[in-house]
């Protein structure tokens, strides 16, 4: 119940109410994004969180080292790695860049986990995207 109220409150609540869920998500936010219900609850915080309560949630999941251990934890489980994928469709160029440029690291192992074949899919999509979007640019600055 608490949860469903809080998806809820995400989407149509007042921005302190968000910000107050989010405050209570902090320092949690791998392990919630690895439980079935509490997942969806971490994604509507990033859909409809501020730039800087995002911020937050993204640097909860980068972590503090360059090994990148709670991402890669999330991008391997079932729940978890659509809370990557959500990150990656909400978060800014910068950062998208950066998470980016650490999941790529991973790519061939994650093929070898069912659910990292899901990060592997959009991040193939994002890189496809991204080269067109760079093609049409370059086409038009010749023209």
């Amino acid at each position: 119940m608490a949860i469903m109220l809080s998806r809820h409150v995400l989407q149509h609540g007042k921005p302190e109410e968000r910000t107050s869920i989010i405050k209570q998500l902090a320092g949690q936010i791998v392990k919630m994004s690895q439980q079935k219900f509490a997942s969806n609850v971490v994604e509507k915080c990033l859909s409809f969180g501020s730039p800087e309560e995002r911020q937050i949630l993204i640097n909860e999941m980068l972590g503090t080292t360059d090994e990148n251990e709670p991402l890669q934890a999330m991008m391997k489980d079932q729940f978890a790695n659509y809370v990557v994928q959500k990150v990656l469709e909400t978060c800014d160029d910068h950062n998208r860049e950066l998470i980016l440029s650490r999941i790529k690291v991973h790519l061939n192992a994650l093929k070898r986990y069912t659910y990292g074949k899901h990060i592997v899919a959009r991040v193939e999509k994002l890189i496809a995207a991204g080269e067109r979007h760079i093609g049409v640019s370059s086409q038009s600055c010749r023209d």
